[in-house]
């Protein structure tokens, strides 16, 4: 990239060729693309790198030489917000794993290990849309070796999930920004948790939290699906229920007339039956269904300050 090349030229031993032609791309995106999410995400990757490579005195060059005009004051406030963690790393895809048509399981492993707490969400980016950056919650708790594992559902007009989704094999690259609270950390107690979709992810990963330290809590995870063929994560929710007799997870399917009666329903509904008032309540899934548990779920007694939904202020992942 002729860009990112003038770039390093401009500044001597500023930026890595990756990173001068990462940032040049990212740049770009925020000029081009006017979608609000789109751009909270972006914004946050330019900060930390405006940040860690000390760039704000050069940020009218930086733009220029990228051809997006964008405001420094705007760059700058980023910037403030940014913590110390690098703005990009490399990642190699290991697996890639196509449970449904439109679901995808992705376990990449960072080349520098990604610090991240359960339930929070990362800026992902792949080689094949430089620059492009959408959030994603880690479906497991840090593990030892390092590796992520990302559950993807491809959107037809989002050319970052239809990457990940279906175009990611064995040995390729995405880069994997900072991450971020969404407001789905643990806390003390019994948990309840409601997952639809892909908002399993960050779920999973709470579950997993307790796994690795077990503290005598109590914790029911329902699952929400269309039909038994959507639930996307049969096998490792089963070894998890084998493997802890503290956990209970309740399958439930909307619009599956195979399924037990028990089993049918929504969501919601099937969580409120195995509600308990002590418990913490978290809801993860589509933003109508965030809706939903934010309208109705006080109204059928779950107290305020035990619901836990996705802030609507921080890091949105496509459920």
């Amino acid at each position: 990239m002729r860009e990112a090349d003038e770039l390093r030229s401009a500044l001597p031993d500023r930026l890595a060729a990756h990173d001068a032609e990462l940032l040049i791309a990212t740049l770009r995106r925020l000029a081009t693309d006017p979608e609000p999410a789109a751009q909270a995400v972006t914004l946050t990757v330019l900060g930390h790198a405006f940040r860690r490579f000390a760039l704000l005195p050069h940020a009218k060059l930086i733009s220029a030489l990228a051809g997006a005009d964008v405001p420094v004051e705007l760059l700058r406030q980023a910037a403030a917000r940014a913590d110390d963690d690098p703005p990009w790393r490399p990642a190699q895809v290991l697996a890639r794993d196509n449970p449904g048509d439109h679901i995808a399981v992705l376990t990449v492993r960072p080349w520098r290990r990604l610090r991240y707490r359960p339930g929070q969400a990362v800026a992902v980016s792949t080689a094949r849309n430089p620059g492009r950056w959408r959030w994603y919650s880690p479906a497991n708790a840090p593990r030892p070796e390092g590796t992520v594992e990302l559950h993807v559902r491809a959107i037809p007009a989002g050319s970052v999930s239809v990457s990940l989704a279906h175009e990611m094999n064995p040995g390729d690259v995405v880069w994997l920004g900072p991450p971020r609270d969404t407001g789905q950390h643990l806390r003390d107690g019994d948990l309840l948790l409601v997952a639809g979709g892909t908002g399993l992810a960050p779920l999973r990963a709470l579950v997993e939290q307790v796994a690795a330290a077990p503290d005598g809590r109590r914790v029911t995870l329902v699952v929400g699906a269309r039909t038994f063929f959507d639930l996307y994560d049969p096998i490792v929710l089963d070894k998890l229920q084998c493997a802890h007799d503290w956990l209970t997870i309740v399958p439930v399917f909307s619009d599956d007339p195979e399924a037990h009666p028990t089993e049918q329903g929504d969501a919601l509904t099937t969580a409120l039956r195995h509600h308990q008032p002590h418990q913490q309540v978290y809801v993860c899934g589509p933003p109508a269904m965030l809706d939903d548990a934010r309208r109705w779920l006080p109204l059928a007694g779950v107290p305020v300050d035990r619901l836990h939904l996705p802030d609507p202020a921080a890091p949105q992942a496509p459920w």
